[in-house]
């Protein structure tokens, strides 16, 4: 058995509440995206109790933990084996505490771990959660020749949670038959609330992005909007918070274009340090090429800070142009230049934007309304089975 007391890893867990729920995720904490915080902070504000299998991405993680309200499974070897060694696991877990509900997060690894489950306890519903933020022609080829089998997850699923209209679309495109609710990422209003806007230079304007450095979220066009931007009366300076796989060649594309002294790179830091970066800031800026949703606007409105942004994927459903934000052109340096240009020189508009972003998240995008709306869809799963 690979779980057993005495194991390294092994956390007892006998005297916590009987799980109803099993989570099948191929990353969670301590590996940390949009999909990964929502889970906790939903269940963390549920009065119940989850089992979550995993994939242990490092010898360093436990086989076995306790985190929030969820009891982590980790397990050894390649994501490609992920979805069969899972089974496995789950059909002896699901021996011990007989659950009520499925719940997959993601159409991809995790998605094929549960339909596969899904198919030796057909009676056990399925909540299906889509998070995805590449583009569909991206997840299409990633998918390949296993298309029809992918298609099965959406086909089976008895409820499909949705971040944003543009995923249900694509839902209902590739086979849900099953109810689609769009019930959002969010956010914790008051912990960025509590972040005072500060400028500790009044002659320095500082435009932002939170964002992993990848193709889809147009760093590279926010770097050469910074080239094109011709300011006189103040210093320019553009923080970008995060790390990825494109960071070099974003470096690079600095130095070419002549702009590395405004640019600073900032590195990965932890979800709790972002409020203290985006109070130093005037504009958030993430030209994205696709998105899901983008909870990295939703924390920089609950800042107070007007944003600018793509009409792709889920960011409609949130930026109302000249209302809660300002949209820019895909792929176009020169309209966002023209955009970030009109916010840092009209107070007037930029306080408007920031005032409406704020009271929209606090209206629809905190993590306690959102987690009501998943226990309700739980409620309903379970008296099903």
């Amino acid at each position: 058995m690979l779980y057993k007391p005495g194991a390294v890893g092994y956390t007892d867990c006998m005297t916590l509440p009987k799980p109803r729920v099993l989570i099948f995720s191929l990353a969670y904490f301590p590996v940390v995206g949009g999909a990964e915080i929502a889970v906790k902070e939903i269940t963390d504000r549920l009065d119940d109790s989850f089992d979550l299998i995993t994939l242990r991405f490092s010898k360093s993680y436990l086989l076995k933990e306790r985190i929030g309200n969820i009891n982590v499974f980790r397990i050894s070897g390649s994501k490609l084996f992920f979805p069969l060694r899972s089974v496995f696991l789950a059909r002896r877990l699901h021996k011990q505490n007989h659950y009520k509900v499925l719940w997959s997060i993601m159409a991809a690894y995790a998605g094929f771990a549960t339909l596969f489950f899904k198919f030796l306890y057909p009676r056990i519903p399925l909540l299906l959660t889509l998070q995805e933020g590449d583009s569909e022609k991206h997840i299409l080829k990633r998918v390949g020749l296993f298309y029809p089998l992918w298609r099965l997850i959406f086909k089976k699923a008895d409820h499909i949670q949705v971040i944003s209209n543009y995923l249900a679309d694509f839902a209902h495109r590739h086979g849900a038959r099953c109810p689609v609710e769009v019930v959002p990422n969010g956010v914790n209003p008051q912990i960025y609330a509590d972040y005072t806007r500060i400028y500790a230079d009044k002659d320095t304007r500082t435009i932002i992005t939170t964002s992993r450095l990848v193709y889809k979220n147009g760093i590279d066009i926010l770097i050469r909007a910074a080239a094109k931007l011709q300011v006189i009366s103040y210093k320019l300076q553009v923080l970008i918070v995060g790390d990825g796989p494109d960071r070099s060649k974003l470096e690079q594309l600095a130095n070419d274009l002549g702009v590395s002294n405004k640019i600073k790179f900032i590195g990965h830091v932890d979800p709790d340090e972002i409020p203290q970066y985006l109070s130093q800031a005037d504009v958030f800026v993430r030209p994205s090429r696709s998105e899901g949703l983008g909870n990295s606007f939703l924390e920089a409105m609950a800042t107070g800070l007007p944003i600018i942004g793509t009409s792709v994927g889920g960011i409609p459903d949130f930026l109302e142009d000249g209302e809660t934000g300002l949209f820019c052109k895909v792929d176009d340096p020169d309209d966002l230049a023209e955009k970030i240009q009109i916010l840092l020189s009209d107070d007037n508009l930029s306080n408007n934007l920031s005032r409406n972003g704020r009271e929209l998240v606090e209206a629809k995008y905190s993590w306690g309304n959102i987690a009501s709306k998943i226990e309700n869809i739980f409620i309903k799963l379970c008296g099903k089975y």
